[in-house]
């Protein structure tokens, strides 16, 4: 097994003066694990957990299989201890210092080796360290780490804070999750949410080792780039987390050979754990190249070289990763408008952020593979995303997440991880959360993708609408612990550790607004300041006007079902209709199942199939297209509303909606599957996260087009719009707008005329009968942008729809796989599947209004051309009804 990227034996970073680097000793790989009693007793991966342990040996099935998650519940309920055995060398033991190190304990533990207790963990996000030289022996070392249920020591942290109650006390029955997980600082979704399974984990998550040195070790290190804007100058302050055994004089030269900067300072290190800081001036700022988010330029990086020197003698040698940017989170007065902007300033341009948000990719965080995390971050940028907003219910992700993200230029917005509830004050309580947002913070703040802190998911929503019913008397209480909480310790540990990115204290809030009215604003989902979530499952999706003209969108989204493809290997056939028992196992949101029928029953005709397994998957197809209709229209309605501020609202410049992935096989707001195979939805995002977009929609009968642009460069654009009978492949007009300009970052009404007006000009159409595409195009005739579609009526009223018997062939050539279509009528939602097969087409979901298409598939194993063939299926709305 290979170990996760930020396990002990990858961050290792340098040399120690007197011990060589065989002395540093990973305790990873085969431990032994034995439950309370005795009963279970097996051999257990480290990095891992337990549920892995469990299936790896054949005592549990796979956890996600039908209802397992109910049926493994007694795995969290019990005590587990790891144990394994090591030897030491003899120059390794008559070193001044040994550190054992935990990189990540899930969660609440004792340490104990060769029968003594060395230490406790009680926060899966920290790391761990116990000075254990005095403890060593010749021949073999036990070392015991007993993890106590996270249940049980939840529910005793809960009954002994009894002055008051912590709410939530439980999920929601329909979560079929478990309690007070507010209590213990682990994963909160791990104890259930409201699109993921009740699995609270317990194990060595992380790496284990020890560490062995004579003078000191440097635990961290983290540069972060600054810039003066007012003398144009870029300094990198360096900051050192050594421990030492003594106190020793050193000097530490630091250097960026690309930008010729080098310099040395003379420095001291404390005896035990001290942060040294340092100042580099880059010496060549205007040579300086800037790293920018995806769609806006590169991402280049510098190499920075960091090296400690005690009387001549090389102790300490390190290289890493600098890249330059700066980033700015503006909140200022508008022109003519009540409340404040909020936007992101990369490099002194505003940028609209363009993603989703990110929620653990798996219950078992040891299955959480450098592929898998590369596929998702690659299938997020291939779809024109730029940000993903990392959430507070979570876990902080391991180092290569943000290695990547900063290599393909994703900006991250990353939460704390406290997610919709209140929390304890207690003294343990603040002090292990301090020492895991230092740690936090000196880990991630070197990546430039991250761009901003956030205290914490919805908790300001929470406080401010009495989402716990909190009677008026006791409100002080709990307004008095959140600032506590995220004002008086996180957010001023964040500031006095990282000077370069904005902290805000939730999301959503009202920023600086909120800060005004005493950290917990009276309506944080103020459109005229910050940032919103927003959710309606019954107002009609369609309708732009149901949506809040906000100042930055940070979540909103719709429920739909993942792929039958999906769902097959963790169900059986009984499971396969929309209200088994199954179904309504998975679904974990209120009324869930029947919100998306409804939803989708407001535009669609409803699969009535008398074959009960095509009718389930028919349905399954409606929840994707009725999903991705309504993101596409809000989405569409957010980017368009960046330029304008219309009765004081707008300048929206963010559209991040919930959620990119899957925890599990089941129905979520995702728009990819668990497995990585990408909805409708997110082919959809291809389209309305263009970096050049027509957008069209109508008010009081009249129909806008309007164009956005991203770029740097102006552009001047006409509009384009064919009509098409939905009869007939062959359009029944064309029309085009007159050129006009498009300010680069702007959007800009190019096209406006009444529906009637447009019909009336174009053959025999009607809104009934017609449907209409429309494109931007610059003056010599090429296309900016991706073509869109307008529907003059709702899908299951339209005349004239026909089915369209289309047709696949798969061919292969030297650039990979493609498939050519042909249909015998206009076809809405066309849906290419090929079931298991990993991999995704340029294009998919499509409204097909000519004869011919080809889309090509991007394989993501080995496949051949008869495997697609006997696997693809075509699904076209009217193949539904």
């Amino acid at each position: 097994m290979i170990p996760p990227v930020d396990s002990f034996v990858c961050v290792l970073l340098c040399l120690f003066y007197g011990v060589s680097s065989e002395e540093l000793l990973s305790l990873n790989g085969k431990w032994r694990l034995l439950n309370s009693n005795g009963s279970v007793s097996l051999p257990a991966q480290v990095p891992g957990c337990v549920h892995s342990a469990l299936q790896q040996q054949g005592v549990i099935l796979d956890p996600y299989f039908r209802f397992n998650d109910a049926s493994y519940r007694w795995i969290a309920l019990d005590n587990w201890t790891y144990t394994t055995t090591f030897t030491v060398s003899a120059e390794l033991r008559v070193t001044q210092q040994v550190r054992l190190v935990f990189d990540g304990v899930d969660t609440v533990a004792s340490v104990s080796l060769n029968g003594i207790v060395v230490g406790e963990t009680d926060n899966m996000f920290r790391r761990y360290d116990f000075s254990v030289r005095h403890l060593l022996k010749d021949g073999d070392n036990v070392l015991n780490v007993a993890l106590l249920s996270p249940l049980l020591y939840a529910t005793e942290r809960r009954r002994a804070h009894s002055s008051y109650r912590v709410p939530p006390e439980c999920p929601p029955d329909v979560q079929k999750g478990e309690c007070h997980v507010n209590f213990i600082r682990k994963e909160q979704s791990s104890f259930s949410w409201d699109w993921g399974p009740s699995f609270p984990t317990l194990g060595l998550w992380k790496g284990v080792g020890l560490e062995a040195f004579d003078a000191l070790r440097l635990v961290q290190v983290s540069s972060v780039p600054l810039y003066n804007l007012s003398s144009s100058q870029w300094t990198v302050r360096v900051e050192l987390l050594v421990d030492a055994v003594q106190t020793t004089d050193g000097r530490v030269t630091l250097s960026v050979p690309e930008l010729d900067s080098e310099q040395t300072f003379l420095t001291r290190f404390q005896p035990g754990k001290n942060k040294n800081s340092f100042t580099l001036l880059i010496s060549t700022s205007s040579r300086v190249k800037l790293w920018w988010p995806s769609g806006h330029g590169d991402q280049p990086s510098y190499h920075l070289t960091v090296r400690g020197f005690q009387d001549r003698v090389l102790v300490l040698s390190t290289e890493s990763k600098v890249y330059f940017r700066s980033v700015e989170l503006v909140q200022e007065p508008l022109p003519g408008s009540p409340g404040l902007s909020f936007y992101f300033r990369i490099n002194g341009k505003p940028i609209f952020l363009k993603g989703s948000n990110w929620i653990p990719a798996h219950s078992f965080q040891d299955r959480v593979t450098p592929a898998v995390l590369r596929n998702l971050l690659q299938s997020a940028v291939d779809v024109n995303m730029n940000a993903l907003r990392v959430w507070g219910g979570g876990v902080y992700e391991q180092d290569l997440f943000y290695d990547i993200c900063d290599e393909m230029g994703i900006m991250v917005w990353q939460d704390f991880m406290f997610a919709c509830a209140m929390y304890p004050t207690e003294d343990d309580f603040i002090q292990t959360v301090r020492e895991e947002v230092v740690q936090q913070v000196q880990r991630l703040k070197s990546h430039p993708s991250v761009i901003i802190w956030s205290g914490n998911n919805e908790n300001e929503a929470a406080l401010a609408t009495d989402w716990f019913d909190i009677p008026s008397s006791q409100r002080p209480t709990y307004v008095k612990d959140y600032v506590t909480l995220y004002v008086n310790n996180i957010r001023k540990i964040v500031q006095e550790e990282d000077h370069s990115r904005p902290f805000l204290v939730s999301s959503p809030t009202n920023g600086a607004e909120s800060e005004q009215e005493g950290w917990v604003a009276a309506n944080p989902y103020d459109p005229h300041y910050g940032d919103t979530h927003f959710y309606s499952y019954t107002l009609d999706c369609w309708d732009w006007r149901t949506f809040p003209r906000t100042r930055f969108a940070s979540e909103y989204g719709f429920q739909s079902w993942p792929s039958f493809s999906t769902l097959q290997p963790v169900s059986i056939p009984e499971d396969w209709s929309y209200d088994s028992n199954f179904t309504s196992h998975r679904q974990h949101h209120a009324d869930g199942n029947q919100q998306m029928l409804l939803q989708a029953g407001l535009h669609f005709n409803l699969p009535n199939s008398t074959d009960p397994l095509k009718r389930f998957t028919d349905t399954l197809y409606i929840t994707q297209v009725m999903q991705a209709q309504c993101v596409k229209a809000q989405t569409e309605f957010y980017r368009r509303s960046r330029s304008e501020i219309i009765e004081g609202k707008g300048q929206t410049m963010g559209a991040l909606y919930w959620q990119l992935n899957d925890i599990w096989q089941a129905p979520s707001w995702s728009s990819i599957e668990f497995g990585g195979k990408w909805k409708m939805l997110h082919y959809f995002a291809q389209s309305f996260f263009a970096a050049v977009l027509p957008v069209g929609f109508e008010d009081d009968d009249t129909l806008l087009i309007y164009a956005v642009s991203d770029l740097s460069r102006d552009l001047k654009l006409r509009a384009v719009l064919t009509v098409y009978s939905w009869t007939d492949l062959d359009p029944v007009c064309t029309l085009r707008s007159d050129l006009q300009p498009v300010t680069g970052g702007s959007a800009v009404a190019i096209y406006k005329q009444p529906v009637a007006a447009l019909l009336a000009g174009c053959g025999h159409c009607t809104r009934l009968t017609c449907v209409l595409t429309f494109r931007l195009e610059e003056e010599g005739g090429s296309q900016q942008g991706p073509t869109n579609h307008h529907f003059l009526c709702s899908p299951r009223d339209a005349r004239g729809l026909q089915t369209p018997n289309i047709t696949a062939k798969v061919q292969e050539d030297p650039t990979g796989f493609s498939v050519t279509l042909h249909s015998a009528s206009v076809a809405p939602f066309v849906w290419l599947d090929v079931g298991d097969i990993a991999g995704c087409f340029s294009s998919n979901g499509f409204l097909m209004v000519s004869e011919n298409r080809t889309v090509s598939f991007n394989a993501w194993r080995p496949t051949s051309v008869a495997e697609l063939s006997a696997s693809l299926t075509v699904t076209s709305l009217r193949d539904v009804y």
